[in-house]
């Protein structure tokens, strides 16, 4: 029965495969094993004891329900469909499992109460979602209960939600105010319990727009905390309890159309800590930045710690309701006597005290770089003073993908230079994986609107995807700037340089009045990787 039900799934995927334009192959090995298993479990209210299981979890192409009372023969369900069994009272233990096409499994065991006595001791907790406005959490208990249904109250939806016996339930409301929420706990019994009550429905204040994307930096110029423009120090917890919650304070990471934020609730105080042992030397930095969102916070102070001589702080006022950008000069605290050599941690305290709540994006030190540092097209990579910061993307686990600036391994053909960019595009790479430079200002299309890359590659026929960005224009679903333009072209030569020619306007969405401040080179376009290595140089208009 399991190997019929297995072949029909896979004989549907071949038809949906075989239904779309797409012809790429799916890579069944690589599919992983089902997660978040459940199922939601009801019984109808006539002393039966029919019980109605509706699974669920991720990445599932078939559920098996094996019901735990004797019964061998397992019940197969489609992801959305139910089954029904029928149980005398008692509890048992009913055992889910999750199949994927490629038949890995995971299972899960839930508890099943049939009980034909009416819920009794119910418990019903109703909260506000402290970083979601309107959203409202229920969660009731009762003993002799398998579920219960929520009435949230709102106009036009008078259908309950259902849960679990002890577990919660979310809802989010079109507009605040004052509700009736009413809970009816119901068991195998014909008699239910319920719960009711007036519930107030809040607002969360929270910014509609991103803060200002910060500039282009060299590496050597910037220490960066907290941001999605540089590289953040490795490992910092941005959420470390230090006895907040206790105070009423919460916090969580808030993302506004891709662009990440961290939201401080009811902020008392809250840390930022390094990973252990780690600090940072700050003295060469001349401020501290970041960008602060408040909708009712007076003011921000913000200490930084040294591991040598404590902390000193810093106070700011806010305007609420709008971004403010902060820059504090680093000898603000050190005219205090703080040592900054040694940074491990950072503090942060709102006024009035864990009443309001703060968005923070953007932080980081920085100081102001030498005239003589830019990146810009033309791009040679032969500076001794410059820090080409080249980003990977795409390996197997969506993580980077190894890139460094190297002595020319080929000092041959077209390029005997000395330095030049070498991607590794390592064995399970995403076929987008790649490697991206910001530069330090817009490309001038005056000096051409083509783009000539020298190319090193280990085959013929590798697609090379040239692409430029808008690095402060709006982002995608996911968290890439919508103002860009790619151009392919196709080795010819392996193993050996050649000059590959990009013209920017045969792609409809060139437009050079658009601001350009990003390159990014993608080798072997569309083919997943395979542990071979590109290499690149001397990027140039014409």
């Amino acid at each position: 029965m399991k190997k019929i039900h297995f072949i029909i799934s896979l004989f549907v995927l071949a038809i949906a495969m075989g239904c779309s334009e797409d012809t790429s192959t799916v890579d069944l090995d690589a599919v992983k094993a089902p997660t978040n298993i459940s199922a939601l479990t009801t019984v109808t209210q006539d002393n039966t004891g029919k019980v109605t299981f509706l699974p669920k979890g991720e990445g599932v192409s078939q559920y098996e329900i094996f019901f735990g009372d004797g019964t061998t023969a397992a019940a197969y369900v489609s992801p959305g469909e139910t089954v029904s069994h029928v149980y005398k009272e008692g509890v048992y233990q009913s055992k889910i499992v999750g199949t994927t096409l490629n038949g890995k499994r995971t299972e899960v065991i839930q508890e099943v109460v049939v009980s034909f006595k009416a819920p009794e001791n119910l418990v019903v907790v109703i909260t506000n979602d402290l970083s979601v406005s309107k959203k409202v959490t229920v969660t009731a208990k009762a003993d002799f209960a398998l579920f219960y249904d929520v009435y949230f109250g709102e106009a036009g939806k008078p259908d309950p939600i259902s849960a679990n016996n002890g577990a919660s339930v979310s809802y989010t409301y079109q507009v605040a105010g004052v509700y009736k929420i009413r809970v009816v706990s119901k068991s195998a019994a014909i008699k239910t319990t319920e719960y009711t009550e007036d519930f107030t429905v809040t607002l969360v204040n929270k910014p509609s727009t991103s803060a200002a994307t910060p500039p282009n930096r060299q590496a050597t110029d910037v220490i960066s905390i907290y941001s999605s423009k540089y590289t953040d120090v490795a490992g910092t917890n941005y959420f470390p309890d230090w006895g907040q919650g206790g105070q009423g304070s919460s916090w969580a990471e808030f993302e506004l159309n891709g662009d990440k934020m961290l939201n401080y609730i009811k902020l008392s105080y809250q840390g930022i800590a390094l990973a252990d042992n780690t600090s940072i030397d700050v003295s060469g930095m001349e401020f501290l930045h970041m960008d602060v969102w408040t909708a009712d916070l007076q003011k921000i102070e913000t200490s930084l710690i040294s591991k040598t001589n404590g902390e000193k702080p810093v106070v700011k006022d806010l305007v609420a309701g709008q971004w403010n950008s902060i820059d504090i000069p680093v000898s603000a605290f050190t005219s205090q006597g703080l040592t900054v050599a040694d940074i491990f941690q950072l503090k942060l305290v709102g006024t009035p005290w864990a009443t309001g709540s703060v968005f923070i994006d953007n932080i980081y030190f920085y100081k102001a770089p030498s005239a003589a540092q830019t990146i810009q097209l033309p791009l040679d990579f032969e500076s001794s003073t410059l820090t080409y910061a080249w980003i990977g993307f795409g390996a197997a686990d969506f993580g980077p993908i190894p890139v460094s600036m190297i002595t020319n391994p080929d000092k041959s053909g077209v390029n005997v230079s000395n330095k030049v960019v070498k991607i590794d595009k390592p064995s399970g790479a995403q076929v987008w994986a790649g490697a991206s430079l910001s530069l330090d200002s817009k490309v001038d299309f005056a000096k051409g609107t083509k783009i000539k890359v020298t190319v090193w590659s280990p085959k013929v026929g590798a697609k090379i995807l040239y692409k430029m960005e808008d690095s402060t224009s709006p982002k995608d679903g996911n968290g890439n700037p919508t103002i860009n333009v790619e151009v392919e072209a196709t080795t010819t030569v392996a193993n050996a340089w050649e000059v590959l020619t990009f013209d920017l306007t045969s792609a409809a969405s060139f437009n050079s009045a658009n601001s350009y401040d990003k390159v990014i080179l993608f080798p072997d376009f569309g083919v997943a990787g395979a542990g071979s290595t590109y290499y690149f140089d001397d990027i140039k208009q014409f």
